[in-house]
């Protein structure tokens, strides 16, 4: 019926992993019981999952499993950092497959920081990869740290000064360490400088924006989020494209805004350069998300999956 495709999917079935070093992990599967299984990887690092990420996909066809990485959404507890980096959450895809007795092929569905973990468990695991559905590529590699505050400073000057002045030109682990800290005033210091510069990225006419106070769940999101930038996201230099042969046969369908000035063009064209069986579509829009992007998102990726 025409009213249906406006309704929030609801899960056939969810829970949590059982606990692993503190951690309970949230799943949800959507769609078809029977169909082929799509895995979706949320963004942030902080980020959750939403139930109409699923509509991306035809549901009557697919097998939709969802799950909120360690200390975001609705996995347990809320905002918890030990134990949780980057082979901490690959991990988590072993288990929650596993839980849920898949041992074949599945799809693999990416978005910004969620791309990124899809990339390195298909690294990880190539033989168990159908596709990759992945947009708003962000490798977390040796680029992004040049641009983030390097060749952003160029569209974005007087943000990225301000930011770095304020602290001292030790920018990450300084406002990671007041993010992390138990003063109030700290952590709303570090949410609005460098915890607002993402939603300066892209903007026409940007400016910073004021938290005045933050609730449990942004104080979550903004902790794992530079808990994982000042770590480097967990990762070498160059992981994924140093490990991108492993991938090669697969085929993958990516999609990116031209002007996406949190994570460039140039990653998801380095990904496409080195993927012989990918297509990459880029976008003519800006911003990291936009209504054009995810009308773009949905029409491709109904044509990979015909």
């Amino acid at each position: 019926m025409f009213w249906q495709k406006w309704l929030t999917p609801k899960p056939f079935n969810e829970g949590w992993l059982p606990d692993e070093n503190g951690h309970r992990v949230y799943f949800a599967e959507f769609g078809n019981r029977k169909g082929m299984p799509v895995l979706f990887f949320h963004g942030g690092p902080g980020g959750s999952c939403k139930a109409k990420y699923a509509k991306t996909v035809n549901l009557r066809k697919y097998r939709v499993i969802m799950f909120d990485q360690r200390g975001c959404g609705q996995s347990q507890p809320l905002g918890k950092l030990e134990y949780n980096t980057t082979k901490d959450l690959l991990d988590d895809v072993d288990r929650l497959l596993n839980h849920l007795n898949i041992q074949g092929k599945v799809i693999l569905r990416g978005a910004s920081w969620g791309s990124t973990l899809a990339l390195l468990w298909a690294e990880r695991h190539p033989q168990r990869v159908e596709k990759l559905l992945l947009s708003q590529v962000f490798l977390a590699n040796q680029d992004f740290h040049n641009w983030e505050f390097g060749g952003s400073g160029y569209l974005y000057p007087e943000f990225v000064s301000y930011i770095q002045e304020e602290s001292t030109g030790k920018t990450i682990s300084y406002y990671n360490k007041l993010i992390q800290s138990d003063n109030l005033q700290d952590q709303l210091t570090a949410a609005n400088h460098y915890g607002w510069f993402e939603r300066v990225c892209g903007s026409m006419e940007p400016s910073f924006g004021t938290f005045t106070e933050l609730s449990e769940k942004e104080l979550a999101s903004q902790r794992i989020y530079m808990h994982y930038a000042a770590n480097n996201f967990f990762l070498n230099a160059n992981d994924i494209l140093d490990n991108i042969h492993k991938i090669k046969e697969i085929e993958a369908c990516i999609v990116h805004n031209r002007l996406d000035l949190i994570a460039p063009l140039k990653g998801a064209w380095d990904i496409h350069k080195a993927l012989p069986n990918s297509k990459l579509i880029i976008v003519p829009d800006f911003g990291h998300v936009s209504a054009k992007l995810y009308k773009t998102i949905k029409k491709e990726y109904a044509k990979t999956l015909k």
